[in-house]
């Protein structure tokens, strides 16, 4: 997993949960990289569930929804560093289709290493769009959070069903029906 993401976990629990909570989470866990990363750095996926699930025990909020709170976080990062991107697309469902097709391939480009989810998108309707998220780090709720930011940008409203194809969500459906 790439170190901007360790950094940026780091950052919103800061901004939430202030400086103390972040050294907590350093400290009270065995971390192989002793909690110090690099935003191009790569890391084991493994430490972001030891520091997500001790951040859950310590605050009492369930992991899926820090996981989608993360995730709504990082799409300002992302909004920020890559506003090619957005850039590029005129709505949600444009900016969710060019996922796989351009912006993970501009990503490998930057980050040969980058271990990055698969997305299958189907436009059912002009109103509807079906994307399946594929990655064995199971974290659905941090590209649910994703997107729901990326409606948010487009100034645009969405009901999003969420339905997990395996148990242990490494493989989900979302269906998304513009309001």
């Amino acid at each position: 997993m790439k170190g901007i993401v360790f950094t940026e976990f780091f950052e919103m629990v800061e901004d939430v949960h202030g400086y103390q909570m972040v050294d907590q989470l350093i400290m009270d866990n065995e971390l192989s990289s002793k909690g110090i990363y690099t935003t191009i750095g790569t890391y084991d996926h493994k430490e972001m569930v030891t520091l997500v699930v001790d951040l859950s025990k310590k605050t009492k909020t369930p992991v899926p929804n820090l996981l989608n709170a993360f995730g709504q976080y990082i799409f300002g990062t992302f909004e920020k560093g890559y506003p090619m991107f957005f850039e590029a697309s005129a709505n949600a469902f444009d900016f969710l289709e060019s996922i796989e097709a351009y912006i993970h391939v501009e990503v490998k480009k930057l980050y040969p290493d980058a271990q990055l989810p698969k997305f299958k998108t189907t436009r059912l309707s002009d109103t509807r769009l079906e994307m399946i998220y594929y990655s064995d780090r199971s974290m659905a709720d941090f590209a649910l959070g994703l997107i729901e930011k990326t409606f948010e940008h487009y100034e645009e409203k969405a009901t999003i069903t969420r339905e997990d194809l395996t148990e242990n969500g490494s493989e989900v459906k979302f269906l998304i029906q513009k309001v």
